[in-house]
């Protein structure tokens, strides 16, 4: 009864943050699709973060001076569901989790807004670079002749070695700054269902934000993380999502990340 009265408890503490989000990027200025189109990070850099909806809370107070939201048909706090495919061998999670200098993700990402789905294949080089080729699709029938021709000029493995592994949910603010030299990503709400496995794993108050931005240009959000104390963490939604959903994985080298998210959230993720 305890442990009901708690996740309940729990659950309302979430919906009443997600409220207060959402209110909270009413106050900034608004920006569309078409005007963040210009924003070219030519040289671009990616860094995450990992945080609680608390500590979001004060960043978004401090950030409305500075920054523009991305509304579209009048929604500002988006969501967004994607289904990760892997081989039937886990390479992609594996390769991952090694550290693998040149390594792929293959996944299906549908903006909930608009019910537009595509087909992506992110590749991250030896360099650190991350390049994504997508394609808009109506299906995740990967067998089907126009995707089979994308991966395969896209992807490194068999189309036929591929299955659907993980699927999860989250909603997204995204943030440009007023020079538009960068983006901000927030993902919160974020829920795990693991296709193989058939485990659902919500990770509650957890908050990752990704920050883009046109090399080492001047970032007004960076002062703002530091004085709030939220610090680059690295965080893979696949990867994560599998090692906390599919028993059957090996989580060796994710065992410190699962550790220090859990001690970021301070509730109990793995």
């Amino acid at each position: 009864m305890r442990n009901k009265y708690y996740l309940c408890r729990r659950k309302s503490k979430t919906i009443i943050l997600q409220y207060i989000m959402t209110e909270l990027v009413k106050l900034f200025a608004p920006i569309s699709l078409e005007q963040m189109s210009g924003v070219k990070l030519m040289n671009r850099t990616d860094t995450k973060f990992v945080t609680t909806t608390e500590r979001l809370r004060l960043l978004l107070q401090m950030a409305q001076h500075d920054y523009y939201v991305q509304e579209i048909d009048g929604e500002r706090n988006l969501e967004y569901d994607t289904t990760y495919f892997d081989t039937t061998q886990f390479d992609m999670y594996n390769h991952h989790q090694w550290n693998h200098a040149n390594r792929q993700k293959i996944r299906f990402r549908t903006y909930c807004i608009n019910g537009l789905q595509f087909m992506e294949v992110k590749t991250k080089n030896n360099h650190g670079r991350t390049k994504k080729k997508r394609i808009e699709v109506n299906d995740m029938n990967v067998s089907e002749q126009q995707k089979r021709e994308f991966l395969d000029k896209h992807l490194r493995y068999s189309v036929d070695s591929l299955q659907p592994t993980l699927n999860n949910h989250f909603s997204r603010i995204t943030l440009v700054n007023k020079s538009k030299t960068e983006r901000l990503t927030i993902d919160s709400n974020l829920r795990f269902h693991n296709i193989v496995s058939g485990k659902d794993k919500d990770m509650g108050n957890l908050v990752i934000i990704e920050l883009k931005r046109d090399g080492l240009v001047y970032s007004p959000i960076l002062e703002m993380l530091r004085k709030l104390r939220i610090h680059p963490h690295g965080f893979s939604k696949y990867c994560m999502g599998s090692a906390l959903t599919n028993p059957e994985l090996q989580v060796n080298r994710f065992k410190t990340k699962l550790i220090e998210i859990n001690k970021i959230s301070r509730q109990k993720i793995y």
